[in-house]
């Protein structure tokens, strides 16, 4: 491990083993080298930060900014990998850059800006009508499994995990849908973590749609989050043009790719634990502690979105220079054994109520209400419509996504019978 004083080897980390099962590695780091210096799939250095008390912390610490505007001028200076630091360099300030009109968010802002966002954000974004949505979820989630009756096998993750909660976001923001099969492509790609040419162009293709779905919502507003965000005032504040581009992109995004991946995950839990499967068929009221509980052990978002450090941060032995990024690993929090004993083990009457996997501080989740109804929604209907579901293949021949930032399967094929 190494001191503050001493240089330290970059640890390339993020392989296909990695992706299948982060967590023996994740469970060595804790132990290990709780702090570690490791490149990201697009060659940038970040420290990696695996215990739970540090990442708890630092998801409120003022030493660490989420200011892209600033943080983006850190990049050059933070690339593993000299090849991609001088693509990079190359292509700096062109198209191939991935769209700045994406990045203006509340994840990528510190307060007083954060602050601003946030509220005018919420004054569309309520509570009130998150519950407001509880019909149209359950009617949805009946209609999709009803699609499923008399089918010996399906992909869950085409069938009912992906559509509920994609079509839930769009129906919010007023996605029209002859456009969302495209906005599902970008949206697999934008959150891929990785820097291709096909990313970069998928950016600026969203930023496109975004900006004629904006106008197009100015000339013909309607009943939905977009158009109450291009209303929505607080004395004199509003959102700009570049602020409703990116929040409409964060709200797309985050609203549904997260949600998928509990749904995913959660189902797994249950058909690879079958004692806990019983215990929510007999008791129902357990169910919004068994979604605390699947956010724990497979936190959907794996990775906090992008810190840096505004001076020298020290923890434990390792002292994290001014100027460099940091990411908290939500997945190896969720599974501190410091914090929840017998961390590896799937327990729905586990307390875990102080979970990280909604992020903490003000950049708690806003969408955590949204993704807990559709959660309780889906997966209680569906262990209650098909008692006999099963994997139709084995757990080691599932496949799990690309990506930096998320923990999820590409599909979840089941039986049904």
């Amino acid at each position: 491990m190494a001191s503050a004083e001493t240089a330290e080897e970059v640890l390339e980390l993020f392989g296909a083993d990695f992706v299948r099962d982060p967590h023996p590695v994740l469970a060595r780091l804790r132990a290990e080298a709780p702090v570690r210096l490791v490149a990201t799939p697009n060659g940038l250095k970040t420290w990696l930060v695996t215990r739970y008390d540090d990442a708890r912390a630092l998801l409120t610490d003022p030493r660490l900014s989420k200011d892209m505007r600033v943080g983006y001028g850190l990049i050059p200076h933070n690339f593993a990998d000299p090849a991609k630091q001088a693509a990079f360099g190359k292509e700096r300030g062109t198209r191939k850059q991935f769209a700045r009109e994406l990045s203006t968010t509340m994840l990528d802002s510190d307060p007083p800006d954060h602050t601003r966002l946030r509220r005018l954000v919420g004054k569309a974004f309520t509570v009130r009508q998150v519950e407001l949505l509880r019909p149209r979820i359950a009617e949805l989630t009946g209609e999709l499994l009803d699609a499923l009756e008399g089918r010996d096998e399906a992909d869950l993750m085409d069938a009912l995990t992906f559509p509920v909660p994609f079509t839930v976001i769009c129906w919010m923001l007023g996605v029209p849908p002859e456009d969302r099969t495209a906005f599902r492509r970008w949206s697999n790609l934008l959150t891929s973590g990785s820097g291709t040419d096909e990313v970069l162009d998928a950016s600026q293709e969203m930023v496109e749609y975004l900006r004629t779905l904006i106008a197009s919502k100015r000339r013909s507003p309607a009943d939905d989050l977009l158009t109450a965000l291009i209303q929505v005032r607080d004395g004199g504040d509003k959102l700009d043009e570049t602020e409703l581009m990116s929040m409409a992109f964060l709200l797309l995004v985050a609203g549904h790719e997260t949600t998928v991946n509990m749904l995913n995950t959660g189902t797994l839990a249950l058909l690879t634990n079958p004692d806990q499967r019983a215990r929510l068929l007999a008791d129902d009221g357990l169910w919004d502690q068994a979604i605390d509980e699947f956010l724990r052990i497979d936190a959907p978002l794996a990775n906090a979105t992008w810190r840096f450090t505004l001076e020298p941060i020290r923890l434990g032995d390792v002292l994290i220079p001014e100027g460099e990024f940091v990411t908290i690993s939500l997945s190896a929090a969720g599974r501190d054994p410091e914090r929840y004993p017998d961390p590896d083990r799937v327990d729905i009457t586990r307390r875990t109520s102080a979970h990280l996997a909604f992020g903490h501080g003000v950049h708690h989740c806003l969408g955590a209400p949204l993704a807990r109804l559709e959660g309780r929604i889906v997966l209680g209907e569906l262990f209650r419509r098909f008692p006999r579901l099963r994997l139709a293949t084995e757990f080691r021949d599932l496949t799990w996504r690309q990506s930096f930032n998320l923990r999820g399967l590409a599909a979840l094929p089941v039986a049904l019978s």
